[in-house]
């Protein structure tokens, strides 16, 4: 026995002293990390959406903007380059529309990133640019999609000038999904 451990040196018994602090530190360490997690994952919030399809609403044939997702411009990096793919094995896809007219956006810079089986979203190795078609089309392939923070999502965003910016982050059913397609409609600028 020591007599640098107040409690062993008293004869009680239980943990030290030091001990408790240990436990203390980890069960803290842990509750930081499930809120995290929670504050993050947003598994039923609105930075969890699966997006669909975004044509004519209801009443006139007229398009909505699409909004702003919060967890959207996570590791948003401007000016990724454009590139023809990430890899292969995982597909993400959609068309970009105007608000209003629901016209195709052509030539649309999308930026897209994600946490794949090469690292973290935030490498640039797993992110790029591409451009829309005519039609207002764009598709990008990549490696698999891994779960970050317990939930396979991927980043999508619009950062040029002729439309407002939006940054969407939607989230997959499960890492074996092979594509996800993601429509989504852009406000003018000043519209």
């Amino acid at each position: 026995m020591t007599l640098d451990d107040p409690d062993r040196a008293a004869g009680t018994r239980g943990p030290s002293v030091r001990g408790r602090i240990i436990t203390g530190l980890a069960v803290l360490l842990l509750a930081a990390g499930i809120t995290w997690v929670l504050v993050t994952g947003e598994s039923d919030g609105p930075g969890s959406a699966q997006l669909s399809a975004s044509g004519p609403q209801a009443g006139g044939g007229r398009c909505a903007a699409t909004e702003t997702m919060p967890g959207g411009d996570n590791s948003y990096t401007a000016g990724a380059p454009v590139v023809s793919d990430l890899g292969r094995g995982f597909v993400v896809s959609g068309t970009v529309r105007e608000a209003g007219s629901c016209a195709p956006v052509r030539n649309a810079r999308v930026q897209i990133w994600m946490h794949t089986r090469r690292g973290h979203e935030a490498l640039a190795s797993n992110r790029g640019s591409v451009m829309t078609d005519a039609q207002g089309r764009y598709r990008l392939e990549s490696l698999p999609v891994v779960p970050m923070f317990g939930q396979p999502h991927v980043h999508i965003a619009y950062d040029d000038d002729a439309y407002a910016p939006l940054f969407l982050r939607p989230v997959l059913d499960d890492e074996d999904q092979p594509s996800i397609t993601v429509d989504f409609v852009l406000q003018r600028r000043g519209a």
